[in-house]
């Protein structure tokens, strides 16, 4: 797939912000994806995000990290803190911007260290794509996790974009399909995922985890920590 999110932020950061970097989806028209986002320093991080932050401890992965926006405030903080990202073009930047310790890899195939603490914001378990995958995910997160560690990440119920009536097609509604679209090239689809707290905690429980909510807010966005169970 081409890197299109990768060279939105790469050209962001060298100055070069002339083209807009668009979602398309399969329920709307297409949105624009505000490349500064990820860019945004700490006074500009919504509360979920600085809550995250603040519930890190230890050594900490932060996965999916972007231009390492959260990463640099960790960092800042005096943590240990490697911020992964499969986009080399956004890992060049997060290099660029002072990131000490930045990973090139896929988060399901890296297995090269264990952390205290895994972090992944901005809808960051969108990663896995459907339910299952979170599954796959878990077994993952449980290979780079120290004992006693915990896995920090938030996600929303999108079942408002259903007006009262979900979708009747054997899916899960949170799965969703999205295309970057940046100077006229388009990646190809590509699965997201959003999940309800229910959902979501029924499929930690019988993976092994437990799970606390440390915030919701008025629009079904919610941030949450797992850990594993010890008996």
């Amino acid at each position: 797939m081409k890197d299109i999110l990768g060279q939105a932020i790469h050209d962001y950061h060298h100055g070069q912000t002339a083209h807009k970097l668009w979602i398309n989806n399969q329920y709307g028209p297409k949105e624009e994806m505000p490349v500064e986002a990820y860019f945004r320093d700490e006074d500009d991080m919504p509360d979920m995000e600085w809550l995250a932050l603040n519930e890190c401890r230890g050594e900490v992965l932060d996965i999916g990290a972007g231009a390492g926006s959260h990463a640099l405030v960790l960092q800042e903080r005096g943590f240990d803190v490697s911020a992964l990202e499969i986009s080399s073009l956004a890992a060049d930047v997060m290099q660029a911007r002072g990131v000490k310790k930045v990973i090139v890899a896929d988060v399901f195939k890296y297995d090269e260290h264990r952390y205290d603490t895994l972090l992944l914001l901005m809808n960051g378990i969108g990663i896995a794509g459907s339910l299952p995958t979170v599954n796959t995910f878990l077994e993952r997160a449980k290979l780079l996790l120290n004992k006693g560690g915990q896995l920090l990440f938030d996600s929303s119920d999108i079942a408002y974009l259903y007006d009262g009536k979900l979708p009747d097609n054997g899916k899960y509604y949170g799965e969703l399909n999205y295309q970057y679209e940046y100077k006229g090239q388009k990646t190809d689809w590509f699965p997201w995922l959003y999940i309800d707290e229910k959902t979501l905690e029924a499929i930690v429980t019988e993976a092994g985890w437990d799970m606390e909510v440390l915030l919701e807010d008025e629009f079904q966005q919610y941030l949450v920590r797992l850990t594993l169970k010890t008996s």
